[in-house]
């Protein structure tokens, strides 16, 4: 398949080393093929926290490939009136795991991610922009690859294909673990980043939010204590939450509109593989490429996000004469508080 520069979504692992988005199933250990990984849990061990994260974000078994599924609603935000939901998402990941010589790990992933109608919940192929009244084509998300490392130390940011310089001293891998109901953990992760956009205002005026690009995202996975120490799964089942805050999607044609995007989504393993999928949504990421249903199985890249692969693959819109940003409505003026008596 052709080699795309990628992310979302949550893209779930994006809230340790990138931004993303995913997890999934559990296995069974396989002879000589899967590495050691530490089971019995320590939240203060560096390699502990390493190999845990490893198994709830891919698949240590390189003979078998991890899928897990993420939907939700995306919301616009704008000043001075209500979040608006605008569409559904719906999208799916397939990742394995590979062992460093260094006895790290390193996860390769593809991922696709669509928008689907808040009323039919079918997928859209166009889209009618409420706060413009234009009808736009809907582009979807799809990473190929999303990689990066699993390691005893904090990963550096994601650079994005080098737009985003901000790095960090080394630090212990020690993550952000709490007791859940039920003989669970939960795992909290995020990152926050604020870069130059790969696309400017000047040569994208209807797709560019402005010339930098502010983004968040942040996860929640809760995991079963007995899973965690079983030394026979070599991926973790697992449930959670993500939510992401980014510029208007590019494809929305907002230009430099005040506001933002909120994505609110749910993510878990599929234990049946592309087998739990619903067809439609097989169906659509065959029609981007058939390799959307095959993890990699060597790493390569770069690894971008949905922002840095729409300069990729798409053209930028033509202006229409006279156009503007839409513009949120002016304030609410409050009628006058009575007199007191």
């Amino acid at each position: 398949m052709a080699r795309q520069g990628s992310t979302l979504i949550k893209r779930l692992a994006l809230a340790l080393a990138a931004g993303g988005m995913m997890l999934a199933g559990s296995a069974v250990a396989k002879g000589p093929k899967v590495p050691s990984f530490v089971t019995k849990i320590d939240t203060k061990s560096p390699v502990w926290n390493r190999d845990t994260y490893a198994r709830i974000d891919g698949e240590l078994d390189t003979s078998k490939q991890k899928v897990s599924r993420i939907t939700g609603t995306v919301y616009g935000v704008r000043d001075n009136e209500k979040v608006r939901p605008l569409f559904k998402i719906d999208g799916f990941s397939v990742v394995r795991t590979l062992r460093l010589p260094d006895g790290n790990w390193r996860r390769v992933l593809k991922e696709v991610v669509f928008y689907r109608d808040l009323e039919t919940g079918k997928i859209m192929d166009s889209w009618k922009n409420p706060y413009t009244g234009e009808t736009v084509k809907v582009v979807p998300i799809a990473n190929d690859p999303f990689n990066y490392d699993i390691r005893d130390t904090k990963p550096q940011p994601p650079s994005y294909g080098g737009l985003n310089k901000d790095t960090r001293p080394p630090e212990p891998f020690l993550l952000n673990w709490s007791e859940g109901p039920g003989n669970t953990l939960i795992l909290e992760t995020g990152i926050d980043l604020f870069y130059p956009a790969s696309l400017q205002p000047k040569e994208w005026p209807r797709e560019s939010a402005g010339a930098f690009n502010r983004v968040s995202e942040h996860f929640l996975f809760f995991v079963n204590k007995k899973d965690i120490e079983n030394p026979k799964l070599t991926a973790l089942p697992v449930t959670g939450s993500w939510s992401r805050i980014t510029p208007w999607l590019p494809w929305m044609l907002m230009g430099e509109a005040p506001g933002f995007i909120n994505y609110f989504a749910s993510f878990g393993t599929m234990t049946n593989g592309i087998a739990d999928l619903p067809a439609d949504l097989v169906e659509a990421a065959r029609q981007i490429d058939p390799g959307y249903l095959t993890a990699p199985t060597e790493d390569y890249g770069p690894s971008l996000s949905s922002l840095e692969n729409y300069k990729k693959t798409q053209k930028p819109a033509p202006v229409p004469q006279g156009w503007t940003p839409p513009q949120p409505p002016a304030a609410p003026v409050l009628p006058p508080m009575p007199p007191r008596p």
